[in-house]
């Protein structure tokens, strides 16, 4: 049986996470309050903050970065988490 959550993102019951999807206590927090979809849409997100900031895995300070952008589009704490200003994605008119 899937395990269903309150998406905090989505704003739906939705089925959850299979397993946490990152380390300590906000990986459980993620798991018990976001949806596949909506974590899949955070991987979406995440993929352009980086590619549009320039940012590196391997860089604490960027994957510092990361997570406050994390916490913004998760759980819409703090400043982050909303597109980059002048963002467009690909194939959208200029």
């Amino acid at each position: 049986m899937t395990r269903m959550v309150n998406c905090v993102v989505l704003s739906i019951e939705a089925p959850g996470l299979e397993r946490v999807p990152y380390p300590g206590d906000l990986g459980q927090r993620i798991f018990e309050n976001v949806s596949e979809d909506g974590w899949k849409q955070w991987i979406e997100r995440q993929t352009m903050i980086i590619n549009e900031n320039g940012l590196s895995t391997v860089d604490p300070a960027s994957l510092l970065l990361i997570e406050q952008h994390m916490m913004g589009f998760l759980f819409k704490e703090g400043d982050l988490g909303q597109q980059p200003a002048g963002f467009k994605p690909p194939g959208a008119k200029k």
